[in-house]
């Protein structure tokens, strides 16, 4: 079974590269801690496979966070991404949730990507939600930022206790436009045949080659993909420094404060005693 990494692939005689992403065990560590109803779990597992594909195609070396925020009763979900494939994920209800498609959860709304590199300025797109599905805005987000034609299939399968999300993207390469965009056509004619239990189940290899054996495909190294969190009490310490002297010696006088991580849930307790010893460090 396809594993928690991302594999790049070439088509060597076409003009077109892609890209496979899968989530299993990180998905279900990101996942464990959270009540979110089935749909929000479904919508985060896609927004992790597409932020890793996003990530990857980028050819960034940094940070990058990728947004929905909307009316509708999920008001904000987000999956930050590094170019190590290290993620993070949450998500932000307003309303219960009824309908579960894309749209019935997001609304009205925008989908932003914010890239952050090691090296030079921040960059943001912002792109109102597109379609039916997260799909839809990501291929737009292509076209209007990229202007390469992107293709993307996201899969998942959350059931009996699973949680396992896989993705394919296909993108032409800025090459000789005429040739990429026919090889373009041609693949996604193919890969459109795709189902969700050959790219959740089938080796990577044997998928390619049932896909497009009539073509010859070059697999890379696949890259591991892992949930990290990144919280951690020395990062609560600093965000409670950062409050200030009143606000602590408030706490102080209520005997505690407590932190909780939006990401994993874990939760972080400073009693008197240590909100004093951080009081001592102004």
């Amino acid at each position: 079974m396809n594993q928690d990494v991302l594999v790049r692939f070439l088509f060597n005689e076409r003009d077109v590269r892609g890209e496979i992403a899968y989530a299993s065990d990180s998905l279900q560590q990101m996942l464990q801690n959270h009540d979110y109803p089935y749909p929000v779990k479904q919508l985060l597992a896609e927004l992790v496979i597409a932020t890793s594909l996003l990530t990857a195609t980028l050819k960034l070396d940094g940070d990058i966070a990728v947004q929905l925020q909307g009316d509708g009763p999920v008001r904000f979900a987000a999956v930050n991404g590094t170019a190590e494939q290290e993620f993070r994920g949450v998500a932000r209800l307003q309303a219960e949730i009824g309908a579960t498609g894309f749209r019935d959860l997001i609304g009205e709304g925008y989908m932003l990507v914010t890239i952050t590199p090691k090296q030079g300025e921040r960059y943001q797109g912002i792109i109102p939600l597109t379609g039916d599905s997260l799909t839809d805005t990501l291929e737009a987000y292509f076209a209007q930022s990229e202007q390469l034609p992107t293709r993307l299939y996201l899969f998942t399968d959350l059931t009996e206790g699973k949680s396992r999300a896989a993705g394919l993207l296909l993108q032409v390469l800025p090459v000789d436009p005429e040739k990429a965009k026919q090889d373009f056509s041609d693949l996604v004619i193919v890969t459109d045949t795709i189902t969700s239990d050959e790219l959740l189940n089938l080796p990577t290899e044997q998928m390619l080659h049932r896909l497009y054996h009539d073509e010859e495909v070059e697999l890379f190294a696949p890259q591991p993909i892992r949930f990290v969190c990144g919280c951690s009490r020395e990062k609560c310490e600093s965000a409670i420094i950062s409050l200030g002297k009143a606000i602590i010696e408030e706490h102080i006088a209520e005997g505690k404060l407590e932190i909780s991580c939006d990401y994993c849930n874990s939760t972080y307790q400073f009693d008197s005693a240590e909100l004093s010893l951080l009081l001592n460090k102004f």
